[in-house]
């Protein structure tokens, strides 16, 4: 793997940085804002879903200006939407204009959960596909853990820690605008929407030099084919139905496994399975420590024995843990006090699993001239199930008649469900082409069976 083909992986996957730093640092803000606001239980899962909302606009039309611009132009844009949320949402006076900052930064989540994958699988080379896409879920996780911390160290800072917690995304942010500079385009997104084959030539002989040759054939046979644009009816056709049932299956299990209620509450399950405010933070810090390091083991896992050993793997894992901890809350085993270890349980199933598949499977399945589209789909499915949890969450924990027992006893059951679909339905994507992929996932060469094979010596992308 060139140096060169790392650094642009990395750089571009900063936008999962910003993507887990933004979703987590709320945590820490969350219970002095309803306090100081004096929200109701609906207006504050109300103020904290703003980002969410936002998320699934960003990602829902994040791929049009990805397609028409370009990639790196559009990450630059995430970027600064960052900034500027980071900024506005600290600075808040009120509890409106602390939801439209939000908003934006939700904007950039959703449109960043798009186009940074997709910039990485159209990069990268079919052998290390799977980590350097991984690497986005990667920094999302890592910006988790940052959040984490620095909410740790900023909640004694008094009554206004939590403008100091959401305030510190800017740094992260800026980098990544300046580093952006240095990253090429998309060497697919130049043939298919530019017929610029010499710049992409030159970019593919950096990041795949022993089979740029063979990708530019394949992607001249993919254009001259389907020569016309694809528009978003051609899409939502017959011909693309298995690529779109699959990211909508993927994406609509990751989030009812419950993950997002843990990242954006993970300090207040804490304090219901009855540890201290003090502890509970930092309990939540462990939370993005086990993550991170589950995740580098996901990546370590991808290209090796594949997406889809590692979804069963980590759906076991989800089942075991989630049926734990909605017994540990119904009948109080050792107080609560087991919870904690149960929900680390749940976030390496997590990391190891759907954390490190999702992107990675959503941006291999869709043909180059309908990838945005179905990134999009895929992404925004996403995130309005995120939203969705995350607006009725805080409710349904408080709500004596349910309680957070029952709510963890629905997600097992939603991943029983998962279970069954990565046995039986989900292909495996591991060392194929995304020209290879076209063609298996349409049928023309992928036989009865749902399991995608490869030779070993793979050299197109």
């Amino acid at each position: 793997m060139k140096s060169k083909t790392f650094f642009w992986s990395v750089v571009i996957a900063l936008g999962g940085l910003l993507f887990g730093m933004d979703v987590a640092v709320i945590s820490g803000a969350e219970q002095q804002i309803q306090k100081i606001w004096n929200l109701s239980d609906v207006l504050h899962g109300q103020a904290l879903a703003a980002a969410l909302y936002g998320t699934i606009i960003g990602a829902l039309f994040g791929g049009i200006p990805a397609e028409k611009y370009g990639r790196k132009k559009v990450l630059w844009w995430i970027g600064i939407l960052f900034l500027a949320s980071a900024l506005g949402s600290a600075l808040a006076h009120d509890v409106v204009t602390f939801m439209a900052f939000r908003f934006l930064g939700g904007l950039g989540v959703g449109a960043s959960s798009v186009v940074a994958p997709m910039f990485i699988s159209e990069i990268a080379p079919a052998k290390n596909r799977g980590k350097l896409v991984a690497a986005f879920q990667f920094n999302i996780v890592l910006g988790i853990l940052l959040a984490y911390f620095s909410n740790y160290f900023l909640a004694a800072s008094g009554n206004e820690a939590w403008r100091w917690m959401l305030g510190i995304l800017t740094a992260p942010a800026a980098l990544f605008v300046a580093l952006l500079y240095f990253v090429p385009e998309s060497p697919r997104w130049l043939m298919v929407h530019k017929n610029d084959y010499n710049q992409a030539r030159e970019i593919l002989r950096v990041s795949d030099p022993e089979g740029v040759d063979e990708a530019i054939r394949s992607i001249q046979a993919s254009v001259a084919e389907d020569h016309k644009k694809a528009r978003l009816s051609d899409f939502l056709s017959k011909k693309y139905a298995r690529p779109i049932v699959m990211a909508v299956l993927v994406a609509l299990f990751n989030q009812l496994s419950g993950i997002n209620a843990i990242i954006y509450f993970a300090p207040r399950v804490f304090e219901l399975a009855g540890l201290g405010k003090s502890a509970a933070f930092l309990q939540s810090a462990g939370v993005g420590l086990v993550n991170l390091v589950f995740t580098m083991l996901g990546l370590y896992l991808i290209d090796r024995i594949g997406r889809k050993k590692l979804m069963l793997l980590g759906s076991l894992g989800y089942i075991l843990s989630l049926g734990a901890i909605a017994a540990a809350f119904q009948y109080q085993y050792l107080g609560g006090m087991i919870v904690p270890v149960l929900v680390f349980v749940f976030i390496a199933s997590h990391a190891i699993g759907q954390g490190a598949v999702i992107w990675v499977f959503i941006s291999e399945i869709f043909p180059n001239q309908v990838r945005s589209y179905g990134q999009s789909l895929g992404s925004s499915v996403h995130w309005i199930m995120a939203a969705v949890i995350t607006s009725v969450f805080p409710f349904f924990a408080n709500n004596p008649s349910i309680g957070p027992a029952k709510i963890f006893l629905f997600f097992m059951f939603m991943m029983l469900l998962q279970l069954l679909w990565a046995i039986f339905k989900m292909p495996e994507t591991k060392g194929v082409s995304l020209e290879k992929m076209e063609e298996k996932l349409s049928g023309k060469d992928a036989g009865a069976g749902t399991t995608i094979t490869e030779p070993l010596e793979v050299k197109s992308l």
